[in-house]
């Protein structure tokens, strides 16, 4: 299968207000001169983004806001995309996470959280790999997991499993295309240093931290050669191997100290 052809080409990436999605849609935009559809729930974010990107890298860039934990503004989203039939590729990026004790955790941010984690992302999967099925374009689509969803984090609990579906779900849905010229990648990267781990309860954390430049560059490397699982930063690719050799609770028992510390921190602050 031949890599993707991402020049003046139309992508999706969700989540492209902060963060990794907004550094992918830069990287995308100037290294790669991609048109874009940028989509969140924060209009003056992607606004600017918008303004930004048309400026410095002379592409054409679509806004949609949309509340991605909705089945509606799923669907809005692909419907905006797929309107001109000229939708060449995805990356399913938007996500949210909840550092703290699992009793802890509010029923309604547990449900936020699966429906923007998992119910949003297989809405808008099922819809684009069924066009791509059905038209038989060439294309790809990414969904940025975590490797969380390899080794459940404790303190992390509920975003861990939902990345851990994301990690089955597009890997035997690879499984299941017939189109040829179509691809599911899915990447798992390890902490990135966004808005998102920016908060207190990641000070101790932070030394483990991925530069976002660096995570969206490896995510649009892995997405563009169509990486079946891609997991960026050496280290943390030799941490998965190194892993299979223990004991799933011996790995649960250190991470559970590791961030503990760090949440405990954040508490006296």
């Amino acid at each position: 299968m031949n890599n993707l052809r991402l020049h003046n080409k139309w992508v999706l990436v969700t989540g492209a207000s902060s963060g990794l999605g907004q550094e992918m849609a830069r990287q995308l935009a100037t290294l790669h001169k991609a048109n874009l559809v940028i989509a969140a729930r924060r209009a003056d974010k992607l606004e600017q983004l918008k303004a930004e990107l048309e400026k410095t890298a002379g592409v054409k860039v679509k806004v949609v806001v949309a509340d991605l934990s909705t089945i509606e503004g799923a669907d809005h989203v692909v419907a905006e995309c797929l309107a001109n039939g000229e939708l060449y590729g995805a990356i399913l990026n938007a996500g949210v996470t909840y550092f703290g004790r699992h009793s802890q955790l509010p029923w309604d941010k547990f449900e936020s959280i699966l429906k923007t984690n998992v119910i949003g992302v297989v809405r808008m999967a099922n819809a684009l790999v069924s066009h791509f099925e059905t038209s038989k374009q060439e294309g790809g689509l990414m969904l940025v997991s975590s490797m969380a969803g390899f080794f459940p984090v404790p303190y992390q609990t509920a975003y861990s499993a939902t990345k851990a579906f994301i990690n089955a779900f597009g890997n035997a849905l690879y499984n299941e295309l017939t189109n040829p010229n179509f691809s599911i990648t899915v990447f798992a990267p390890g902490g990135i240093a966004t808005e998102m781990t920016h908060g207190a309860e990641f000070g101790e954390l932070q030394g483990w931290l991925m530069p976002v430049q660096q995570a969206a560059k490896e995510a649009i490397r892995a997405f563009v050669t169509r990486k079946f699982n891609y997991i960026p930063g050496l280290m943390n690719r030799l941490g998965k191997v190194f892993m299979k050799f223990l004991p799933a609770k011996f790995i649960g028992g250190r991470m559970s100290k590791v961030y503990l510390k760090s949440l405990l921190k954040s508490e006296q602050q």
